[in-house]
């Protein structure tokens, strides 16, 4: 019991000690921040306004231009540039196929291919970021896993015309597979 009640005036007493220590810091900063505001209030410019400072003209045209280059050079990335593309290449049985090369994303990001067909496309993963580790093909209900610095295939058969997406386990990353129909006069010659 002793201890106890010993042990909480300890506290108490280091909590005053504190208080009063801190209070006398305060005071101090307050007195020099007083101190350092009646220096800056009677500087000749109030402490409330802004003072102007003018810049030559082509320093002007010179932002002015570098913003307008750069909202167009976003506009032409984000709505004017076109993903590259790939038409599969007929392999041995008649397969088409694709190399994608996964680094930062999809390399080709759009591949052609045609409709009754099957597709096999060969995932060459060389970006070690977390988000790339997977393939998803919804629509041909796919999930493949992508080993690092490793060839992962993956093989389907689109049945009809139509573009279809492709992207990584977070979804932050896509492609497209574009389905063609089958010309049936290319297939008689």
């Amino acid at each position: 019991m002793v201890k106890k009640t010993a042990l909480i005036g300890s506290i108490a007493s280091l909590g005053v000690v504190f208080s009063i220590a801190s209070g006398e810091a305060i005071a101090t900063r307050t007195a020099n921040a007083q101190t350092s505001h009646e220096a800056h209030s009677s500087a000749k410019f109030p402490a409330n306004q802004f003072q102007r400072i003018e810049q030559p003209l082509g320093n002007k045209v010179a932002v002015t231009l570098g913003g307008l280059g750069v909202i167009g050079l976003e506009l032409w990335w984000f709505l004017l540039s076109k993903p590259k593309s790939q038409k599969a290449v007929r392999g041995g049985e008649g397969i088409q196929e694709v190399t994608v090369t996964v680094d930062g994303g999809y390399e080709p990001s759009r591949i052609v291919v045609q409709a009754g067909k099957p597709v096999r496309l060969k995932f060459e993963r060389k970006d070690p970021s977390s988000c790339l580790e997977q393939v998803v093909i919804p629509d041909f209900h796919i999930a493949a896993d992508l080993p690092l610095h490793q060839i992962t295939t993956v093989e389907f058969t689109p049945e009809t015309s139509g573009e279809y997406a492709f992207t990584c386990g977070m979804n932050m990353f896509r492609g497209a597979i574009a389905v063609q129909a089958t010309d049936k006069t290319s297939s008689t010659l």
